[in-house]
């Protein structure tokens, strides 16, 4: 496992270990709605599968749409790789560094698959073929399917879509929003090796996920919220082999 990013002090003082992506006490919301998040921090290192899990209502996927930049800040602050990326927008965020997979509504429905590929490079002006293959070693499936319209694709095709294309802009920061979320268990276990090996490459990953107990298995860290804020946090197995964790929210 790659350690945290070390930040250099400007007074000479030994590296603060800093981590690759942190959204700090954060409080805010919706516009001008009430706060939904209060004082939560989430937060993944390099190469770390980070997993926020929680009953429904809990703020999870408000969380992870505050460390993306889809909700104004009340309190608290995101840093990436150290610099604080709070007021930047979503599409200077994917700049930095960044990719986002929302729950639904996240593929071109009408193009193919090969095309959605590509609209995930939008912003580089490099090769993109050698990403684009390293997207279909890791997705078989899409390089047979590439010329179809990724809308006739099964629910689990689409994710694969999804996240192909996400990792077409070469992030440092794969934030995927329930990726499982109506898939049989077989698709959901086959997402969820894909989403080890594209760790296992170094890049992040942030996730938040309604299958809280498979979650957990593949977390090296865990994020238990409750109404905003954080209720527990540990790796995965901390998460899985306490007590009050599998009876509030694993089933027992």
């Amino acid at each position: 496992m790659t350690s945290a990013t070390e930040i250099q002090a400007t007074d000479g003082a030994a590296p603060i270990k800093e981590p690759m992506l942190i959204g700090e006490s954060m409080t805010g919301g919706y516009g001008s709605g009430a706060d939904i998040l209060h004082g939560c921090t989430i937060a993944v290192d390099p190469g770390e599968i980070a997993v926020i899990v929680g009953p429904n209502g809990a703020g999870k996927s408000t969380a992870m749409k505050a460390v993306f930049g889809m909700l104004n800040l009340r309190e608290g602050s995101v840093r990436l790789k150290g610099a604080d990326i709070t007021a930047l927008s979503p599409p200077d965020r994917v700049a930095k560094g960044m990719a986002f997979v929302p729950q639904t509504c996240n593929i071109f429905t009408s193009m193919s698959v090969e095309e959605n590929l590509e609209m995930g490079a939008f912003l580089r002006r490099d090769d993109t073929r050698r990403t684009m293959e390293q997207v279909y070693e890791l997705f078989p499936i899409l390089r047979e399917k590439r010329r179809q319209a990724a809308g006739e694709l099964s629910g689990g095709q689409r994710q694969q879509v999804a996240v192909g294309r996400a990792l077409m802009t070469e992030p440092t920061v794969l934030m995927l929003d329930e990726p499982t979320a109506g898939v049989s268990p077989i698709v959901m276990d086959e997402l969820f090796d894909r989403i080890i090996e594209v760790a296992r490459t170094g890049i992040s990953i942030l996730m938040v996920e309604q299958n809280a107990r498979q979650a957990l298995e593949i977390a090296d860290k865990g994020y238990v919220l409750v109404q905003g804020r954080n209720a527990f946090t540990g790796t995965g197995q901390e998460l899985l082999a306490d007590d009050e964790v599998r009876r509030s929210f694993l089933g027992g």
